[in-house]
């Protein structure tokens, strides 16, 4: 099942919404050179996210967009893709990048749940494992996270 939430949705989703196989797709941002160098600014001041010529030379090969800012794109979609009750609370998880975002880019999710976990010690809640993939516009991987979350039970 392939879900794409209406942007107005405020309808949260609870561990007993949720199957393993189940999907969210989120709809595509697009990235500027602008907001790369500024994220960087702030945050990453690194020459291949401040100066395109500076990042012809570079592992990179132009100017790229720093991870951490992929990651906070990232989550901004995946809050507005995957409406959780409380919040997306993480648990601890991975996060690699196998190619750069790009001046240009138009990110998308494609989030999958793995697992769903009830605890047994806390009746309240569960914790799910899902994959997040951010995708560019040719459907290539930019980021992939696989993270722990915390779901809440309907009625806690």
């Amino acid at each position: 099942m392939r879900a794409r939430p209406d942007p107005t949705m405020t309808t949260p989703l609870y561990l007993e919404d949720l199957h393993i196989g189940q999907t969210f797709v989120s709809d595509p941002v697009t990235v500027t050179a602008d907001q790369i160098k500024a994220f960087a600014r702030e945050f990453d001041p690194q020459p291949f996210h401040l100066d395109e010529d500076a990042a012809r030379d570079t592992l990179f090969q132009g100017l790229a967009a720093s991870g951490w800012h992929t990651a906070a794109l990232t989550m901004k979609l995946l809050v507005q893709c995957f409406p959780l009750a409380g919040g997306l609370v993480g648990a601890g998880g991975e996060t690699t990048w196998p190619r750069p975002t790009r001046p240009g880019d138009s990110l998308a999710l494609h989030v999958e749940v793995l697992e769903i976990t009830p605890s047994r010690s806390r009746p309240d809640r569960g914790m799910i494992r899902t994959r997040t993939e951010t995708r560019n516009q040719h459907g290539e991987t930019v980021q992939v996270s696989t993270v722990r979350i915390v779901a809440w039970r309907r009625g806690a």
